[in-house]
């Protein structure tokens, strides 16, 4: 698979660890990843918000493995976050599971499904 990133020099740059866009060419598989919540497999929810994002890309990375892929396969990231104040530790969380990847990303302040839920995060993946 080819995959660029596309930060166009007559828009706005990226704000920290993603492309505006990414171009896949020549990709074989195409994987959906429903929001990830932050409970484990127990329905236990971890308390505070860096212990919740932590626990959803737990769970982002469990979804990818049973498809065969691994987090350097994400392209796109969605994140809704139930209050602004979590945004920086929301980029820090975000930034220390992906590392150097730059997928394309939306960060959306949101009232979410269940009121202790802090986040929930989808994601696409491709190979």
């Amino acid at each position: 698979m080819k995959r660029d990133a596309i930060n166009a020099k007559n828009a706005p740059q990226p704000r920290g660890g993603y492309a505006q866009a990414v171009k896949l060419e020549s990709f074989e598989r195409l994987l959906f990843v429903s929001g990830q919540i932050p409970t484990d497999v127990d329905d236990a929810l971890p308390e505070g918000f860096q212990a919740q994002a932590r626990q959803v890309w737990h769970n982002i990375d469990a979804q990818l493995k049973a498809a065969g892929m691994t987090k350097d396969d994400i392209v796109k990231v969605t994140t809704f976050l139930a209050d602004r104040r979590h945004t920086m530790e929301n980029r820090e969380i975000r930034a220390e599971y992906l590392g150097p990847l730059t997928p394309a990303m939306t960060v959306v302040i949101a009232g979410i499904f269940d009121t202790a839920w802090l986040l929930e995060v989808e994601v696409i993946a491709a190979q």
